[in-house]
Parts: C-alpha cells; structure tokens; sequence
C-alpha cells in the first residue's frame, strides 16, 4: 500500500488511455474509472498497475462505493485526474433541462464528491494533486453549447475554488483546457481533410499533465491551456 496511486476518470480511448499509460509509465497504480466494463479490463490487461473500475461518476453514490473499493485495494490516490465528461451539442432552444443536470452530475458534482472523499488523505500525507481536464467551453458559450458551456464553466470555478482551498495545505489544483481537436478515431473521421498538425495528441496532453502534477509547491500552475502550434486563438 506504500506506492503511489492515481486515480483517473473518464478512461476512454483518447485522453483518458493515454493519462494511463503515463502515469503507470512512472510507476503508479492508476484506478480506472470509466462506465465501459470492458473496454477498461482490456486497458488493465496492457498496462502493468492499472485496474479497472467500471462505475458512472454521475450516479455519486456508486461514485463513493466505488472510491472505497479503490482506497481498500490500492491504497489513497495522491492524484487525481477528472478527465470524465459529458456533452452535446445543441442551442438553448432544443436543450432538455434533464441533459443539463445530467451533464453537470458527470463533469461538475462528481469532481465535489472525488474531492471530497479523496483531498483529506493527501492533506494528512502532505500533498497531493487534483487536475481537471477541461476545454474552452469553460471560457465561452457559443450558441450550439447552451446545454454543455455552462457546466464546463462550473467545473472550471469549482476547481478554482478548490485550489484556493487546498493549494495552502500542499494539494496542489490545476484546470487544464484544451483548445484544440483530440486525435481520436472518430474525430480523424469528422474531420478526414484535415492534416496531423491539426489535431492535438491525447499523449502530448498526458506529458503536460503529468508534469503539472508534479510541479514543485513553490510554483503551482492553476490553470494551463494547449492547443497545437497551427490551433487560431
């Protein structure tokens, strides 16, 4: 139980995979956390240290059930990463009111609860750090995001909030936002013209979050946004 654990939601095949694979790269147990059972089982069996926990983090109860089962099998998580998200496009018109709390369950509630069951273990051992993968939604809210910029918006005041809490106890808070297309298969498929500087890579963005996690106290970085060299900004 003396290694050091992370914990990463929203382990999909992009971003979250990747943020995986880095930290178990540098010796961590990572937590999986994911609704796709499978898809999770498959990553743990590839990556040494991983283990999957399938669970939707917008259902907070399953949420606390599954943090215990975490603590209990591998130990605190020292890291915490909400890469978990939920969305859609569509303008105020057209939005239902239950995809919204829905939507803010996943990408704002959930990262409460993981703070709040997971932040006073890594105060007790003397730091510790939380990072929020987020996007320029968090900025804006363009007419076709009424049902998802607002939550992105509170999740990224959240986090701020949390750092101004728990950056003077040594847990270092970071919000990430990505300004950029992720190169996954899908948006490859969308977006078929496009050439490879255009897309930003999911193991790009995990280098930058593994650093940031590891930032010494004497210069904590809050909120960090990267984009590809050709991205317009």
């Amino acid at each position: 139980m003396s290694e050091r654990v992370c914990l990463v939601t929203g382990v999909g095949p992009g971003t979250g995979a990747a943020l995986v694979r880095r930290f178990a790269a540098d010796g961590y147990r990572v937590a999986m956390l994911a609704r796709d059972a499978a898809r999770l089982e498959a990553l743990a069996a590839e990556v040494p240290g991983a283990s999957a926990f399938a669970v939707d983090v917008g259902d907070l109860d399953a949420l606390r059930a599954t943090l215990a089962q975490v603590r209990a099998r591998l130990g605190a998580p020292r890291v915490l990463l909400h890469n978990a998200v939920a969305g859609g496009f569509g303008g105020f018109e057209t939005v239902k009111p239950e995809e919204l709390e829905q939507r803010f369950r996943v990408n704002v509630t959930s990262l409460l609860v993981l703070a709040q069951e997971l932040a006073p273990a890594m105060i007790a051992a003397g730091g510790g750090a939380i990072v929020v993968t987020g996007n320029t939604s968090a900025w804006r809210g363009k007419a076709d995001f009424a049902g998802f910029a607002p939550t992105k918006a509170a999740q990224r005041i959240l986090a701020e909030s949390l750092a101004r809490s728990l950056g003077p106890r040594g847990v270092h808070v970071a919000y990430v936002v990505i300004d950029a297309v992720i190169d996954v298969p899908w948006t490859r498929r969308a977006f078929s013209d496009r050439p490879d500087e255009f897309f930003i890579r999911p193991a790009d963005i995990a280098d930058a979050v593994h650093a940031l996690a590891h930032q010494p106290r004497g210069a904590f970085t809050f909120e960090l946004d990267l984009r590809p060299y050709g991205e317009k900004w």
